[in-house]
Parts: C-alpha cells; sequence; structure tokens
C-alpha cells in the first residue's frame, strides 16, 4: 500500500520569504509605533501630528494600485525586491532629519517600498497554499510574522530611552538592509527559472485590469461592501490610531520603554491567536472571524481609554484583547480578498483595497488630532470604538461569497518557484 506523503501547509520558498519580511518589519515595527514621539521630539505639536499623518497618506494613494499591477505583471518576488530597494533608501531621511517636516520624504520614499511590498505579500501567499487551507496558511503566516510586532517594539522602546531615536533608526535600517539582500537574492533565483515569456509593464494592461477591478467594485456585491465597511472602519482608525503613543505618554503617563513593552502585548496576543483565527476562517467562515475580531478591537478601545489613574496594568490588558481581535479577522480579511477576485487581479486588489480606504480616510489624523484638542484626548478613540462596534452589523449580512461563484485556483506561479536547495 502507497503511502502519500501529505504536504506541508508553509513551503519551503514560502518560509524564506517570510524570514525576509520579518528582518525589513522588525526594522520598521521598532519606530512606527514611537513616531508620532520622534515628531513631538522635532518640535511637532499635536495638530502637527494629525497633519503630517494626513499628509503622509497622499504618496501612497498613487501608489498602491500601480504596486499591486506591477506585482501581479513582473511577479511578486521581482516587485518587492523592487521595493526593498526604496525601503532602504527611506531610512536616510529618516535618520538625518532635524526638523519634523523632513520626515515626510522619508514616508514619500518609504510610500513606495510598501506599495510593491504590501500587495505582493498577500498575493504571494494566496498562490501558495490551497483554498480549503487558506485561513490555515494565513493565520500560521501572520503568527511568524508577528514576530516583529513582539520583538521590534521593545527593542526599539530600550534604544530610544538609551541612546535616542537616532541610533534606534540607524538600526532598524540595518534590519531593513538585511531584509533587502535577501529579497533580491530571491528575485534573482526566480529570474533563473523563470520559464516562457516574460511580461512586461503596459498601459493597456493597466487599463484592462483596473476595468475588471471597476466592475467588480460596483457590482454591489461582495468587493463593493468590503470596500464600504472597509472605508468607513479605516477612517475611524486614523482618528486615533497615530495619537495613541502620545495618548500613553502624557495621559498614561508611559515611558518609551513602557510603551514599547505595551505595544509589544498587541504583537504577543495576535501571534497566539492567528493560527486559531485562519482554522476557524476555515471552518466557520470568514464573516464570523471578521465579526468576532471587530468585537473585540472596539471592546480594547473602550478599555484603553477608560484606564483609572495608577492602573497602567490594564494597558496590557488593553492592547492584548486588541492583538486577539486583529489576530482572528486578519487571516479571515485576507482569505475573503484572495477569493473574491481572479488571480490575476490579486495584487490590484489589495493595492486597490489600500488606496481606496486612504481616499476615504485621507484627512481622518488631522481631524483627529483636532477632536483631541477640541474635545478633550479621549474624543477620537471614542468615536473609533463605535464606528467598529457598528460594522459588525454589515459584515454579518453582507461578508458572503456566493455559493455558485466559481472560486480562482491556487497555482503557483512558474517564474516565482526557487530552485530546489539540498544540502
Amino acid at each position: 500500500m502507497e503511502i502519500v506523503k501529505k504536504k506541508p501547509l508553509l513551503s519551503g520558498i514560502l518560509i524564506l520569504f517570510l524570514t525576509a519580511m520579518i528582518f525589513a518589519n522588525i526594522g520598521g515595527s521598532m519606530y512606527d509605533g514611537l513616531l508620532p514621539l520622534y515628531l513631538k521630539e522635532l518640535d511637532a505639536d499635536i495638530t502637527d501630528i494629525g497633519l503630517f499623518f494626513t499628509l503622509a497618506m497622499i504618496v501612497p494613494l498613487f501608489l498602491q494600485i500601480l504596486g499591486g499591477w506591477v506585482s501581479d505583471t513582473l511577479g511578486r518576488l521581482r516587485a518587492i525586491a523592487i521595493g526593498s530597494v526604496f525601503g532602504v533608501l527611506g531610512y536616510i531621511p529618516l535618520v538625518l532629519a532635524d526638523t519634523w517636516q523632513w520626515l515626510l520624504l522619508a514616508t514619500a520614499v518609504g510610500a513606495v517600498a510598501r506599495s510593491l511590498v504590501g500587495p505582493s505579500f498577500d498575493a504571494f501567499i494566496a498562490e501558495h497554499s490551497s483554498e480549503e487551507n487558506r485561513g490555515k496558511v494565513y493565520g500560521i503566516s501572520q503568527a511568524i510574522f508577528m514576530i516583529v510586532a513582539v520583538v521590534g517594539p521593545p527593542l526599539g522602546g530600550w534604544l530610544t530611552g538609551a541612546y535616542g531615536f537616532k541610533l534606534m533608526l540607524f538600526v532598524a535600517g540595518v534590519f531593513y538592509f538585511v531584509a533587502m539582500v535577501m529579497r533580491l537574492s530571491m528575485a534573482r533565483e526566480a529570474a533563473k527559472g523563470a520559464t516562457g515569456e516574460k511580461k512586461k509593464l503596459s498601459f493597456s494592461d493597466l487599463k484592462s485590469n483596473l476595468g475588471s477591478m471597476v466592475g467588480l467594485i460596483f457590482s454591489g456585491g461582495l468587493i463593493t461592501w468590503m470596500l464600504i465597511t472597509d472605508g468607513l472602519r479605516d477612517t475611524s482608525f486614523q482618528f486615533s490610531g497615530n495619537l495613541f503613543p502620545v495618548y500613553m505618554q502624557e495621559v498614561g503617563g508611559l515611558s518609551y520603554q513602557q510603551i514599547g513593552w505595551v505595544t509589544s502585548m498587541f504583537g504577543i496576543f495576535m501571534m497566539l491567536s492567528t493560527i486559531p483565527g485562519g482554522w476557524l476562517s476555515d471552518k466557520a467562515g470568514e464573516r464570523v472571524c471578521i465579526a468576532l475580531g471587530m468585537v473585540l478591537l472596539s471592546v480594547s478601545l473602550f478599555i484603553l481609554v477608560m484606564i483609572p489613574a495608577g492602573a497602567q496594568w490594564l494597558y496590557f490588558v488593553g492592547w492584548g484583547v486588541a492583538g486577539v481581535g486583529a489576530g482572528i479577522s486578519g487571516p479571515a480579511y485576507q482569505s475573503l480578498i484572495s477569493k473574491a477576485v481572479p488571480q490575476n487581479l490579486r495584487g490590484l486588489a489589495f493595492g486597490l483595497f489600500s488606496t481606496s480606504l486612504g481616499v476615504v480616510s485621507l484627512p481622518a489624523p488631522w481631524i483627529g488630532g483636532q477632536l483631541w484638542e477640541r474635545f478633550g484626548p479621549t474624543a477620537p478613540f471614542m468615536i473609533t470604538a463605535t464606528v467598529i462596534m457598528l460594522s459588525v452589523i454589515p459584515i454579518w449580512i453582507k461578508f458572503k461569497l456566493p455559493k455558485t461563484e466559481e472560486q480562482p485556483t491556487a497555482e503557483k506561479p512558474l517564474d516565482e518557484t526557487l530552485p530546489v536547495v539540498t544540502g
């Protein structure tokens, strides 16, 4: 009797791919949660911080769709490699900035990297997983990936508290440089093993793909409702998300190191919950996980803004609940998007989601800063928590894949298959 060996959920190329992503995003997570405080150190006030994050969202709006299209056309690994070069360049003005306005240049260059890497990341995982196990693969991948949220914030907080922002940002740049070298090597090996005619970027191809996506957007189906719901929810997140480090410092009285450790709780609990979340997504359906995740995220925000004086330990609880909410909903979201669009449009779809949400939420950080100044520090966070809770209603009603819909297959792209290395 022949024994059929079961294939592992994560292939060798996917593990290598995730390793490079970990190095890149440890660097990003080291400073991401502290960026509002870096702006503050460079003489930005609360209104300036809100304005900064509003302006920083403009460049990605023009690049996310193009980045997704480049990923669909040139291949996931090539797009990520190109983006990584820009990612390293983005650290130069980040480290050398002497005024907060110079950080806008850093975010603009970094936006090129994110527009190429972000859509490619989700699409690459979808194409290296079967449909029946996609939620599990996303869950496992995110659990591994969330190492960055556990390691990065405490490391960034410690380096900043001990040596200042400049050295911390330099170390973060070194992590990203290592990732760039790995990604360039993967793209080069993938190019050696490529078969068939290489695709080239063309306006006609972009026009055709955009036309297909527009049809899905205005069909009134799943993609339409995902865009509407996510737009409202993302806008509410932008009211408060970038102000939380300032809130924890000024209202909660937390130090840089404490903010780093508190933020890492989000990563720890997200890491612990993504694999169960992916399993539940495959078993019970994506909308169950997404709705449950939104409830937990809303509850976590209510906890974080109602912490009494002297109860700083509740910040750990609030961020832990938020991590569980994100961990449960994340794999389900990615799985649902990947199933709702054809394989050749996945990169464009992930890029389009980011762009459309950004258009809706563009003024939100500035509005959040105004809400803080006029109605008190808790105002933007309470609005965010309320909107997230209300979003559960359309999610439960509309986030369903048509049963008669033929789902796209998950074939590995030939131009991205790395040679098998033995020994």
